[in-house]
């Protein structure tokens, strides 16, 4: 899995006292965030005056409670809105939240990016309450231009959704579907008109973002779409790629990763763990030797590459030896950043039936993962203290250098959205500090 692998659950609450409007909450993935902008284009479009819209994720059972706990506490701090709740936990179930009294509404995943879903001022009255389709039946994916995100510093283009593998631990195919993909000619126009607009950096982004092309005609690989992109959009500074599954990285991508310049050295890798039993018993295809060769071959072509990872701690069975071996391979991959998830049984999924370990042990392991991935992003942040260095600008006195590291900006803080020169002066535990220079505008 990819941007639909596990996640953190996030979400903006509304602000107290938060007037009429239309408040977007969203929990999870990258793509659920742009996905959530789509739906806002689609509300304001058909005058929806009066709202609250969450977008659930599904990938955990603590990621459903946190959908219901957001559902509750934008009905205490809008009490007069429409509450409609979509996304994946939605999709997956969409009767236990019609069941909520705080929800006014659900609409399913192909639902929510359609425009018609939202048409006409007497949505909210006239249409049935629960709207959610077989996700099983969608057979297309639209491609929808969203105006950028992160402050316009960079945008996401949604490439693919969906997912034809069935790891034992994830229930996301079902609140996605089968894997979809857009095809080359629409998301080279989304790139296109994205640029002409001014976004410096463009995030292809899918739940299974190697996956795209399978579906398509002749069955192109996606390192023929990111080629089609670099050639045919030359004045595109800066293309970044989302989570991707490591063993379905294709020559021509590799090749890409390690050579084209335009590309972040960057890497977030959906690896899960890095015990070979345990990747088998989670119906992973790729084993711990694929991981560590994958990450030696691209930093031998690209050494400022960075890599990010997907670990779980706890997965049913996982013993000290097994967890010591997904330990160890922090340091053998070099990851860089990494995102942790302690196991939690989701309803439905083969490991949910699997002997569990003990939450005891689950939530310690997840914390020496979270401290061995504190020492990693320590270890690359140190490579660029004393450095100057272009970092892209995003709002809030943030940026972000190529390799993903972010810089808090000391002092004058030059406009979002364009690539700046600054001196990186020092680091926190879990971030660059840096001075503006100048902008960078070539």
């Amino acid at each position: 899995m990819a941007d639909g692998a596990p996640t953190s659950a996030k979400s903006s609450a509304p602000p107290a006292q938060a007037q009429a409007g239309i408040d977007i909450l969203t929990l999870g993935c990258r793509l659920n965030s742009y996905e959530s902008e789509v739906m806002r284009g689609h509300a304001e479009a058909a005058g929806l005056k009066d709202a609250v819209i969450v977008n659930t994720c599904a990938v955990t059972a603590e990621a459903v409670r946190q959908a219901r706990q957001t559902i509750r506490r934008a009905r205490r701090e809008r009490p007069e809105a429409q509450i409609i709740v979509t996304g994946c936990a939605a999709q997956i179930d969409p009767l236990s939240f019609a069941e909520m009294p705080e929800v006014t509404r659900v609409i399913g995943n192909a639902e929510k990016m359609k425009a018609e879903t939202f048409t006409g001022l007497d949505f909210l009255a006239d249409a049935p309450r629960v709207q959610v389709n077989d996700i099983m039946t969608v057979r297309d994916v639209a491609a929808h231009l969203v105006d950028g995100l992160d402050g316009r510093a960079r945008a996401f283009v949604q490439v693919q959704t969906g997912c034809d593998h069935r790891c034992t631990f994830c229930i996301i195919p079902y609140g996605r579907g089968n894997s979809r993909s857009v095809p080359a000619g629409e998301v080279v126009d989304q790139v296109k008109r994205l640029v002409a607009t001014g976004h410096h950096e463009i995030v292809l982004t899918g739940v299974d973002l190697t996956s795209w092309g399978a579906d398509l005609p002749n069955a192109p690989k996606l390192g023929n779409l990111v080629a089609r992109i670099l050639k045919l959009v030359p004045d595109l500074k800066q293309l970044r790629l989302s989570s991707i599954d490591a063993i379905e990285i294709d020559e021509p991508l590799f090749e890409a990763l390690a050579h084209e310049p335009r590309i972040a050295p960057h890497l977030h890798l959906s690896f899960q763990s890095g015990d070979d039993m345990i990747l088998k018993r989670m119906k992973r295809r790729h084993s711990r030797a694929d991981s560590i060769n994958l990450c030696n071959r691209l930093r031998d072509a690209r050494p400022d590459i960075a890599f990010g990872a997907d670990l779980i701690a706890g997965f049913p069975t996982e013993t000290d030896e097994m967890f010591a071996n997904t330990l160890a391979s922090v340091d053998e991959c070099g990851i860089d950043y990494l995102h942790v998830f302690p196991y939690s049984p989701r309803p439905g999924t083969p490991a949910a039936r699997m002997p569990q370990v003990a939450r005891d042990i689950i939530k310690a392991r997840a914390a020496q993962l979270r401290e061995k991935g504190a020492e990693r992003l320590g270890l690359r942040l140190d490579r660029h203290v004393g450095q100057t260095a272009l970092a892209l600008v995003e709002s809030g006195n943030r940026a972000r250098l190529s390799d993903f590291a972010p810089v808090r900006i000391d002092g004058v803080s030059p406009e979002p959205g364009r690539p700046a020169l600054f001196h990186l002066v020092s680091r926190t535990a879990t971030e660059l500090v840096g001075q503006y220079l100048d902008s960078e505008l070539a």
